[in-house]
């Protein structure tokens, strides 16, 4: 895997499938070998449309194609763990779409399973990877802030209201938390841990799973997080990190490339605009491949540990606004 581009396989066929299959075509690190479906039909189509040179009419088929290196995973919430195991028991790294699984117990089967086979595995939160973050983690290195006072992100979309649609069903772990809140939550677990104390909130939606869903965090060190996730209404979108020396704030969707400034307490501030082809999903493609190259089994930037202690928080929140899915 050292020596040429990385060759994926796309497990799914969905929206997501198809913005992480163009986004690849923009880095020179990997290639889309093939495309697994639970239908030839639907297979074929996402062959046909972005260029990819074999369409497997099964989950199964694909894992097991000797013509790729590592799996991803787009398929919906639900069927995440199931996929990455058939993945690794097929002897593929994997990268599985976010949320990693349902809840921390499915989170952890993955884990057990990559580490016995000693296969690479990650969570494909995909803002960690984007330039915009590197500069904030870098910031937060430097102790640029000071002591870090509250941490705060928005992630609400508007959706008509369907029942047949992912986000309103159910059955496809549908909700704002799982699929909008989980950047807000991932974001304030890179900034400041686990929390210590959670409250949150939740109203449903007409299907029953939560339309809304607001969390507060707080911290050993005193610190707070306020996170919010909505399905009924477009929000800003925005996050924001205060410390008592400086504060760093994240333009417009926080969670694609973006624009980060830095303003301290006194002083002019520094900001960081973005210059960025496609969606930002090909930055954790490359990550994938770098820690392959370099025989690691897992990213520092989206360790797998954190991943279980994210999915551990998610299933407090849930438990705390009433268990909706």
């Amino acid at each position: 895997m050292t020596d040429r581009q990385l060759r994926w396989g796309i497990l799914g066929t969905g929206l997501i499938a198809a913005a992480f299959t163009a986004d690849l075509a923009l880095t020179d690190s990997g290639v889309v070998a093939a495309v697994g479906s639970r239908s030839q039909t639907a297979a074929d189509r996402f062959a046909s449309e972005h260029g990819v040179a074999r369409a497997h009419a099964s989950y199964e088929s694909l894992v097991n194609d000797p013509g790729i290196d590592v799996v991803y995973v787009a398929t919906p919430h639900p069927m995440h763990r199931d996929n990455a195991i058939l993945a690794l028991e097929a002897g593929k790294p994997v990268l599985v779409e976010k949320p990693f699984t349902m809840n921390a117990a499915e989170a952890r089967e993955v884990v057990t399973l990559a580490r016995e086979r000693r296969l690479f595995a990650m969570e494909a939160m995909w803002t960690r990877f984007l330039p915009h973050v590197a500069v904030v983690r870098d910031w937060l290195a430097q102790g640029t802030l000071g002591e870090i006072v509250t941490v705060s992100a928005d992630h609400g979309q508007w959706f008509a209201e369907d029942p047949q649609f992912r986000l309103f069903a159910p059955a496809l772990g549908g909700g704002a938390l799982l699929d909008l809140g989980v950047y807000p939550v991932s974001f304030a677990s890179m900034v400041l841990g686990s929390p210590s104390r959670i409250v949150a909130i939740s109203d449903p939606a007409f299907t029953g799973v939560d339309a809304q869903t607001s969390m507060l965090f707080g911290y050993q060190s005193g610190a707070q997080a306020v996170l919010t996730c909505t399905l009924r209404a477009k929000s800003p979108t925005r996050a924001a990190i205060v410390g008592t020396d400086a504060r760093i704030e994240i333009d417009g969707a926080f969670y694609a490339p973006a624009t980060v400034s830095l303003i301290p307490r006194d002083g002019e501030p520094t900001v960081v605009r973005s210059d960025h082809r496609g969606r930002g999903l090909r930055h954790q493609a490359d990550e994938v491949t770098s820690r392959l190259a370099a025989g690691e089994l897992e990213s520092p930037l989206m360790s797998l540990d954190e991943t279980v202690a994210i999915m551990e928080t998610m299933d407090t929140v849930r438990a705390q606004a009433g268990g909706r899915s």
